[in-house]
């Protein structure tokens, strides 16, 4: 009987991963294991008259003539040899549905890797294996050391943070996933260009000048009818897209000249000691931007700004000063100053913030920081580590976007430059002082975050959404990371015998020289309880999904309607508090070429491709 005749028995489903040079036109054959050491024949994997195997591609063959007695499959032997001009291949999948029994059972075997020319690889089912507990050891050395070939971690600017040094082709985009964000970008650009067109000067005479900008596919922001709010300003803090800067008042600093006398008007019959006795009263303190670089000819403010939770239930700004120290030319902005005087500090604080966000929030913790965590994973963790299976996919395309991102955006002359009051040296120079402070013990973990911001007790801010939403699921990656380490780890002793995790904990907290240099690890990168391995992970894969959405996903909502949250202000912040006008508001805003490129650059950030999947996402069982 010809090995494809007769009736299938079992059919092997195969996902060729959709990267670089992936698909292979080598002979390929596999040779099923079963739980006593018997095997199949050899399987040729070619389909005639088809080209099989290729990028990103999924094909199924049917296995006829398993002998008699041939029990449960639960090993691959996969072998190709160097024909053909494309002979490489990268495996996404395999997977085998055996029917023998007349009901499918799927033997899965993800191996997320390349197969070498006329090099005989054994898979077991899952593919998960702690090291200690492999016996391909020199297989799997090997595949570390072209690992750590491949990542190597330095810093591109300055003492910034680690990053690989040349981007291998694995990180690169998927076709599906370029062709998305070329789509969008080209019909967003010609969008701008028609836009510009029939929007003849490039200065802005009214905000309703702004408003005819938003057309086709570039939609109203709902921040155009509340932006001077100041309940809108205050849920800024709490709900968008910065929503961890903000903390209980527990006195006022020495720096701050804001007295009883200034907001008894506010505090709804309380004095300044009575809102703090009652945790009323909140703060930001944006000291980390004093004497920062900036554009040549602009400024940004490192302000203080005071919050009030109302008999509503509101967070609302009370006071605001725009530099650090006070004194005469540094005043203390109130709501009841004049509209516009009032309106334009709010202004100069959110331009401030806008820069802390996408410093610091967004590029510095949730990409660069996170590159690095990722660069050590590969070079430390083999791909059948179960950790690796675990992490890999929240790193998905984060080496690509940074280096596509600090080549196109960053660069110099580049989007940031043009775009934010602070230019690419003070991006950078915000990201350096951000990460001396940033610590994965308190930042990286979102209860002792909030707990040291004095804000995680029930009924303290009462519209604090993002801290009712976030919690329950920091709550739930944990327990899902609780779950597969006590997999894997029955006892610390385990953990204390994985030699590629401890390379892995210790390369993470290094100096950025030759390491990570990742501050407040816990276990100082030396992992001897399961519970610091538990917490750590958790900060990883919570910065990539929840932080990261919070930060990236609303930002077309925040920015793309200049006066809300504007990332780039004309002239000089207010040093006294005389009266000023509309005009005066118009006058600061940037120009309409600048603002059509912060609204491309946002809305193509904000809008996930198809390609990616969400948290928690169920992969269809057919794939």
């Amino acid at each position: 009987m010809s090995w494809f005749s007769g009736q299938s028995q079992a059919v092997i489903f195969i996902r060729t991963g959709d990267r670089k040079g992936a698909g292979t036109n080598a002979n390929v054959t596999l040779i099923l294991h079963d739980e006593s050491g018997n095997k199949s024949q050899h399987i040729q994997l070619d389909k005639w008259f088809r080209d099989d195997l290729e990028r990103g591609a999924e094909d199924e063959y049917q296995v006829t003539g398993l002998p008699e007695g041939f029990g449960e499959i639960k090993k691959i032997e996969l072998c190709r040899d160097n024909y053909g001009l494309a002979s490489n291949w990268h495996v996404d999948l395999i997977r085998i549905d055996d029917h023998r029994s007349g009901e499918k059972k799927a033997i899965s075997f993800p191996l997320q890797r390349w197969i070498k020319a006329d090099k005989k690889y054994i898979f077991e089912e899952f593919d998960s294996k702690l090291p200690q507990h492999d016996q391909y050891t020199s297989e799997r050395k090997a595949v570390l050391d072209e690992a750590k070939r491949l990542y190597e971690l330095v810093q591109k600017v300055g003492d910034s943070p680690a990053q690989v040094k040349n981007m291998p082709d694995d990180e690169s985009f998927s076709e599906d996933y370029k062709f998305d964000l070329a789509a969008m970008k080209i019909a967003l650009i010609a969008e701008t260009k028609l836009i510009s067109l029939t929007t003849i000067f490039d200065g802005w005479d009214s905000l309703e000048d702004i408003e005819a900008i938003y057309q086709f596919d570039l939609e109203k922001p709902s921040t155009i009818g509340k932006w001077k709010d100041d309940v809108w300003f205050g849920s800024q803090r709490l709900n968008g897209c910065n929503p961890g800067l903000l903390t209980l008042c527990t006195e006022i600093p020495s720096k701050f000249g804001v007295t009883d006398e200034h907001v008894r008007p506010f505090l709804e019959g309380l004095t300044i000691n009575g809102a703090i006795a009652a945790k009323r009263l909140f703060m930001v303190d944006l000291k980390i931007l004093e004497n920062l670089p900036c554009v040549e000819n602009f400024q940004v403010c490192a302000p203080i700004a005071l919050f009030f939770v109302n008999n509503n239930d509101n967070l609302v700004p009370v006071a605001i000063q725009l530099q650090q120290h006070k004194g005469p030319k540094n005043p203390i902005f109130l709501p009841s100053d004049p509209e516009y005087t009032w309106l334009i500090a709010k202004m100069w604080y959110n331009n401030a913030d806008a820069s802390f966000h996408q410093s610091c929030t967004h590029l510095g913790f949730t990409h660069l920081m996170m590159e690095g965590i990722a660069v050590a994973m590969h070079r430390n963790l083999a791909p059948s580590h179960p950790m690796f299976r675990l992490l890999s996919s929240h790193f998905l395309y984060l080496i690509a976007i940074n280096t596509r991102g600090l080549g196109m955006l960053v660069s110099e002359g580049g989007w940031v430059d043009k775009t934010m009051t602070i230019g690419r040296k003070g991006m950078f120079e915000l990201i350096r002082r951000g990460l001396c402070e940033w610590r994965l013990d308190v930042d990286g973990t979102l209860p002792n975050q909030l707990k040291a911001r004095g804000v995680d007790s029930d009924g303290i801010l009462p519209t604090y959404y993002y801290k009712e939403d976030s919690l329950p699921i920091y709550y739930a990656i944990k327990k899902y990371v609780t779950a597969i380490v006590n997999i894997y780890y029955d006892s610390d002793e385990v953990l204390k015998n994985d030699h590629e995790m401890q390379n892995f904990g210790q390369e993470l907290v290094k100096s950025k020289k030759d390491g990570v240099g990742l501050l407040g690890v816990y276990g100082s990168g030396s992992f001897t309880k399961r519970s610091d391995l538990i917490l750590t992970l958790t900060a990883f894969i919570f910065t990539c999904s929840v932080s990261h959405a919070a930060a990236n996903f609303s930002q077309y909502e925040e920015y793309a309607f200049p006066p809300n949250y504007p990332a780039k202000l004309k002239g000089v912040p207010p040093k006294d508090k005389s009266p000023l006008e509309y005009k005066d508001v118009m006058d600061i805003l940037a120009d309409k070429s600048t603002t059509l490129d912060i609204i491309v650059v946002t809305k193509l950030l904000s809008t996930r491709p198809r390609t990616t999947n969400a948290l928690a996402f169920r992969q269809n069982s057919n794939s």
